[in-house]
């Protein structure tokens, strides 16, 4: 894989002088690098860059973009871009999500080596005030802070909750089972908290990770290309002692549709990274509680295909294909392979 960059060489920078530099961040001067991933999206590109160059350099001192092969017009833009804080990664090839935050924030490590990593999709953004309130923020106690994401509306990003990990106790297992995923993500009162609440899993939506967080729990998995990503990373993370903190009063927007709506409209190729990635975030969250859940969440799945109406063949070829590699723990196939998969059928 080739990549070009309009920023200076990607070369390490010196390493901290203890890890105790490396640790959880404190209340003086904090460095934030953000990391954006986009493909063909550049007009939700350009709002979120705009939005990110408006902070202060010293609320933001670096803003890396990895352009994942757009042909939109995005390489032009972001090469006409002047200001000195914005890097890009183009590469010439599709990595995905996953592999655009891995690459990110390697690139930010090596490059800045910052003491905190802002990570966003490209149609997602800081309100006005979130940099300068986690500035202000004790943020001592944590390895990581995950904002809290509203639609445009104003309604709470429900793919964007925060997460308890179910598997933790017993309680939380068994509220799990009464509740489904209410049992488990933060819900309205949460939002309307002012104190911090503690979290096991967090969205790549406004997620502040330490320097402290990488050396826990290592880059994401690039290998997953989309979904899951997020979920894996930050609960590798708080299994390795990291502490995630959810803080209401740190906002984002997420320029994200319903989940009705997405539901239908996505490209088809996604079902198979969605149902694959899945099994492998259960497998790892659930241990012995694994092949009980599958039996439980496979025929529900299924049954998703009455959003696909006149591919439901198709889907069913991708989501069998996804369940397959899912059990297998496979991630090797190819995005182009996923692509050929996702043509219609005739």
């Amino acid at each position: 894989m080739r990549f070009q960059t309009n920023s200076a060489l990607f070369q390490p920078v010196s390493p901290p002088q203890s890890f105790a530099e490396a640790g959880r961040g404190s209340q003086g001067a904090r460095r934030v690098v953000a990391i954006v991933t986009t493909h063909n999206r550049l007009a939700q590109l350009q709002r979120t860059v705009v939005q990110l160059l408006a902070f202060s350099a010293d609320q933001l001192a670096q803003i890396v973009v990895v352009n994942n092969s757009s042909n939109d017009g995005t390489a032009g833009w972001l090469a006409s871009a002047s200001d000195p804080r914005l890097h890009v990664v183009t590469l010439d090839r599709n990595i995905g999500g996953a592999g655009g935050f891995a690459l990110g924030l390697d690139y930010a490590r090596k490059s800045f080596d910052p003491d905190w990593y802002l990570v966003m999709d490209d149609d997602a953004r800081p309100m006005p005030d979130a940099l300068a309130v986690f500035h202000a923020s004790d943020i001592s106690s944590w390895d990581a802070i995950a904002g809290a994401v509203y639609d445009p509306s104003g309604a709470i990003c429900d793919i964007n909750r925060p997460t308890h990990d179910p598997f933790s106790s017993w309680t939380k297992f068994l509220r799990t089972v009464r509740a489904g995923r209410e049992g488990f993500h933060l819900g309205p009162k949460d939002y309307a908290a002012s104190d911090p609440v503690a979290v096991d899993g967090a969205s790549f939506v406004g997620l502040f990770l330490s320097r402290r967080a990488l050396a826990l729990a290592g880059l994401p998995d690039a290998a997953l290309f989309v979904y899951g990503d997020d979920a894996l990373q930050t609960l590798r993370l708080s299994r390795a002692g990291g502490r995630i903190g959810f803080f209401p009063n740190i906002r984002f927007e997420h320029d994200h549709p319903s989940a009705i709506n997405a539901q239908i409209s996505k490209p088809l190729w996604k079902v198979y990274y969605q149902h694959r990635n899945a099994l492998i975030l259960y497998r790892h969250a659930a241990g012995w509680a694994f092949w009980p859940i599958c039996l439980v969440v496979l025929p529900r799945w299924a049954m998703r295909m009455r959003a696909y109406p006149g591919r439901r063949r198709d889907f069913m070829r991708l989501f069998l294909h996804g369940i397959w590699h899912g059990l297998l723990r496979k991630t090797s196939t190819s995005h182009e392979t996923v692509l050929h998969w996702a043509q219609k059928s005739k």
